[in-house]
């Protein structure tokens, strides 16, 4: 029973953190902030995390998202592109949005903190490129070796400046312009540098 309560109270807290992340940002959120939403303690947050940084890395790796994954495949390598569009743009909408614009600034200064967020936000997204990709292969679409690496930070990065700097619409007209007049073109290009 101590440990099921235990368990609970932490993933309060790292609830908490999360949201107030999302809220407020890293530089505005206290220690004070997350015991009072989490209904805990600091001396029980500071017992498990020494400082803000140790609290944000934790909570995360804990819950910021779920591994992105390859949706099923559509048979083509523009159905399964555009698929994946839809999945970053679902997840860009969401709290992860909000979640990623109060830890931009953190990032810079706190390495750890960056390379927790990279791996929750990039290289998820390059690993789900990396299937699509080799399915198209698969299907004889692509010649084998096709690069993938720069696609999830291209789509990144134009999703971001969309929805964030922008404001212009992130919908489905735009995510069928970036498939194909961006990427699509940019793979056959890989490719016919290649032969």
């Amino acid at each position: 029973m101590v440990g099921n309560r235990g368990t609970a109270r932490e993933e309060a807290i790292l609830h908490a953190t999360l949201e107030l992340l999302a809220e407020v940002g890293y530089d505005r959120m206290t220690m004070d902030a997350v015991a009072a939403r989490a209904k805990a303690s600091k001396a029980t947050i500071y017992r498990r995390w020494p400082d803000k940084a140790g609290l944000v890395v934790a909570a995360v790796r804990r819950h910021a998202g779920t591994a992105a994954r390859a949706p099923a495949d559509t048979g083509s390598l523009r159905g399964d592109v555009l698929a994946v569009l839809e999945v970053m743009r679902a997840s860009l909408t969401g709290q992860d949005a909000a979640l990623l614009l109060g830890l931009i600034a953190a990032m810079r200064r706190d390495a750890e903190l960056a390379r927790t967020v990279r791996g929750q936000v990039l290289d998820d997204k390059q690993e789900v490129f990396g299937q699509v990709l080799e399915r198209a292969v698969e299907r004889g679409e692509l010649a084998p070796g096709a690069g993938h690496g720069m696609f999830a930070e291209i789509v990144s990065a134009l999703l971001f400046s969309r929805l964030f700097i922008t404001g212009e619409p992130l919908d489905g007209a735009f995510l069928t312009h970036l498939a194909d007049d961006v990427l699509l073109p940019l793979l056959d290009h890989h490719r016919s540098a290649r032969r």
